[in-house]
């Protein structure tokens, strides 16, 4: 529990956990909804703290009744939902080749999709022109502009191609009251729909100062406060992590995920996002995760990133002659080191490469772990826009007590 400085509970941070609680709970009854009572059960407040949590949720916009339950005694019970539609997330992915930008609405639910060509090794001048051009276009289709930029950037923007999504038409007005009661500590959420912007990029990157390192075949973003000037850019929060776990992150927070897995993801590149214990694990530098440039081959051929016989090098040359198998065989032999390390529960694998062949890798990297007496289930997260949709999770899990905010995350 937070504490001021004379020794008492800090009141707004334990209203904060306390509503974020009561959300999140919200959150996964989905439609179907949930009474105050079954909410002061499962949190352990009193039933007077539920209702003072659900009236001012209710006032804000955030929750509303979805009719009434029979009760085992007494009057029917009043069913509570969360308003979807009350706040939206928007999270961009920049790829090495390619930039996709998402829009949510506040369960994460998709609600419209931009997606096109880019080169990071562009560097970030001209690449977060693009990122920029891309969520105002996203936004204004879905009815939710922002202000005119704060400052002007040059440099050439990809073709990008809006993909509508069921349920907004193009221009017409999405509702939204943006959450200004919520109280997470470390989020801040302005009094319009949109409540952050999530950017998930390769690392190695800083994901507490929103800041990326040496991205491997792309150098020059080393440095630059990606975080800061795109947020100035928007006048919205941005929160800056490595796609892979973004990705993890977005699977994390489903109803019913493992509480503990590897997400793997082999794409441009290989690297895995780690879930322990429910919450990302990330590291103290954001280093936790890197697969890819595990030696596995000590003699073995040159990797960008400077080592040789990296998991990375080895499975791309395999993707690269059209060895499909032997890629998903040297891709098992990293998820059973993963396992080995983490005891976890489960390896879901991603990407456009394990997407190509969605069995040929869960084949592989099952009989692999197999041949080691590892039993650890593998799947193919079967998502398309993964990482972009785990974007925006970094702007929504904090509001539901899911996760901190990147900026306020102890390494874990």
């Amino acid at each position: 529990m937070t504490r001021d400085p004379g020794g008492g509970a800090n009141l707004s941070a334990l209203r904060g956990h306390n509503t974020a609680l009561v959300l999140d709970l919200l959150r996964t009854a989905g439609e179907e909804g949930i009474s105050r009572l079954e909410l002061a059960e499962r949190t352990g407040l009193t039933p007077q703290a539920v209702s003072k949590i659900t009236a001012r949720l209710r006032a804000e916009g955030l929750a509303a009744e979805a009719g009434r339950r029979a009760s085992t005694g007494g009057k029917p019970r009043t069913v509570l939902r969360l308003v979807p539609t009350a706040g939206y997330a928007v999270g961009a992915h920049l790829d090495r080749d390619d930039l996709t930008v998402a829009l949510t609405d506040l369960t994460g639910a998709p609600v419209a999709l931009r997606h096109g060509p880019l080169d990071l090794a562009a560097g970030p001048v001209p690449v977060l022109a693009a990122v920029e051009r891309e969520l105002r276009a996203l936004l204004a289709e879905a009815g939710l502009p922002l202000p005119p930029p704060r400052s002007s950037a040059s440099g050439p923007v990809p073709t990008v191609v809006s993909v509508p999504a069921a349920g907004v038409a193009g221009g017409a007005e999405v509702p939204g009251v943006g959450v200004p009661g919520v109280g997470v500590p470390g989020v801040r959420v302005p009094g319009v729909g949109v409540l952050g912007v999530g950017v998930a990029m390769p690392g190695p990157l800083d994901h507490r100062g929103g800041v990326p390192g040496r991205v491997t075949g792309a150098a020059v973003w080393d440095g630059y406060p990606v975080r800061d000037v795109l947020g100035a850019r928007l006048g919205l929060p941005v929160a800056l992590d490595k796609d892979t776990n973004a990705a993890a992150l977005g699977l994390a927070v489903r109803p019913g995920a493992p509480r503990s897995f590897a997400y793997v993801h082999l794409g441009t590149g290989l690297g895995a996002g780690l879930v322990v214990g429910g919450a990302p694990l990330r590291g103290e530098r954001t280093g936790a995760g890197e697969l890819g440039h595990q030696t596995v081959q000590l003699d073995g051929d040159p990797c960008a990133c400077g080592a040789r016989g990296c998991l990375e090098a080895l499975c791309l040359a395999a993707v690269a002659r059209g060895d499909l198998p032997g890629a998903a065989r040297i891709l098992g032999t990293g998820a059973a080191n993963l396992v080995r390390l983490l005891d976890i529960d489960r390896v879901l694998l991603g990407g456009r490469v394990v997407r190509s062949a969605p069995e040929v890798f869960a084949d592989g990297v099952t009989a692999v772990l197999a041949g080691l007496r590892l039993p650890t289930p593998v799947e193919v997260a079967a998502a398309p826009h993964a990482m972009a949709l785990g974007a925006a999770h970094l702007v929504l899990a904090p509001v539901f007590g899911l996760a901190p905010s990147p900026a306020d995350a102890p390494a874990s």
